[in-house]
């Protein structure tokens, strides 16, 4: 009976110590699940907050424009920002004449060149032909020589000439629109041609959601790269479309375009970025003004893309537009290096900064 009795006291103990073990070790289990979780959730929201980034290319291009009537700005222009400087805009005579207007500043073409080169022995000076707002004489000059095949050989050799004559490393294409007439593309794979026998590069400039006509997919292939001008989206031929000419939607739209539905590789493209803005003023009149403008008015407006009805690119939509760029194509395209900020506000020093701050190499130069 004794005996019994003890046994059954040691079950009875032995049960709830098992009781208790079993609650210890399942509360154990619930703080590990919970733990768990919050580590998973913590992840989960770091991810989303670092945003992972992929680099596509270790090495990116910095493209600027430099048109004749911003030679003034030569002294504050930090070339060591810039892997390729494009000279705009080069038009032929009714010989084939490559003619740059003056600049109407005390710096020449060869002050730009002789600068630039002195701050980044790397660059590369490209000549770029046209633009986008020619005259009816421009227009029918080259309209002549694009559709005409002896003629086009004419310009061709004018061309070749001059950048071999200047010493420079190559040729950007910026013919637009309704001047890209049916000879273009032979025009363009005729320069390439010629290009390759001295060693010169090419480039043009597209709209960023439009393929012409009148460019085949061979003339895109002979391109060394392609200028993105993802911008312009709305602008004074459209007052009445008041918004965003080049937001990152439009960048993003821009890459999909050539990439995915033109299958141009990624990396030949080059993200086109404005350093101007359009000041919508009232239903008829939209002027241009420049980013550096915006901010001498109020350095709070480098962080912001719209003050009143002007539009425009801030530090921050740069910001993304490059880590954009850096994830998805070759490079970065700016129209045009005179209109930003030369001071700490500065988009070029921006790009250059968030380039450098993702570990992608442009001139290797400008270190922080």
């Amino acid at each position: 009976m004794l005996n019994v009795s003890i046994f059954n006291l040691f079950q009875k103990n032995l049960t709830e110590i098992t009781f208790k073990s079993f609650i210890i070790v399942f509360s154990l289990y619930v703080i590990l699940i919970s733990c768990t979780k919050k580590r998973n959730e913590l992840s989960i929201s770091e991810a989303e907050e670092q945003n992972e980034f992929n680099a596509f290319t270790d090495q990116a291009r910095v493209v600027g424009y430099l048109p004749f009537y911003r030679f003034s700005a030569l002294e504050n222009i930090a070339f060591c920002n810039v892997t390729h400087l494009n000279i705009a805009f080069f038009n032929p005579d009714e010989n084939g004449n490559l003619i740059l207007p003056e600049s109407q500043s005390v710096f020449s073409l060869t002050d730009i060149i002789e600068t630039a080169k002195s701050q980044n022995p790397s660059i590369k000076v490209f000549i770029s032909l046209a633009g986008g707002a020619l005259s009816d004489d421009q227009s029918r000059i080259w309209k002549s020589f694009l559709d005409d095949g002896s003629q086009r050989s004419i310009l061709i050799k004018k061309i070749i000439n001059y950048i071999r004559n200047n010493d420079f490393d190559g040729v950007d294409v910026d013919i637009e629109w309704e001047h890209v007439s049916s000879g273009y593309s032979n025009f363009i794979l005729e320069l390439k041609a010629a290009m390759i026998l001295v060693s010169k590069s090419l480039s043009a400039a597209f709209p960023s959601e439009t393929l012409y006509s009148n460019l085949t997919s061979e003339a895109i292939a002979a391109l060394d790269f392609i200028n993105i001008m993802a911008y312009d989206y709305t602008g004074p031929w459209n007052p009445k479309n008041i918004g965003h000419h080049s937001s990152f939607i439009h960048a993003e739209n821009g890459i999909k375009f050539w990439r995915d539905i033109v299958s141009v590789p990624p990396e030949k493209l080059n993200l086109g970025v404005p350093f101007y803005g359009w000041d919508f003023q009232n239903a008829t009149t939209v002027v241009a003004k420049t980013y550096g403008s915006i901010v001498d008015a109020d350095s709070s407006n480098s962080e912001k893309d719209v003050v009143g009805n002007f539009f425009y690119n801030g530090m921050e939509t740069i910001r993304s537009k490059t880590r954009l760029a850096a994830e998805e194509v070759g490079g970065i395209m700016i129209w045009e290096l005179g209109q930003d900020a030369f001071n700490d506000f500065s988009l070029l020093q921006t790009i250059h900064n968030s380039y450098w701050g993702l570990g992608v190499e442009t001139t290797g130069l400008c270190k922080n």
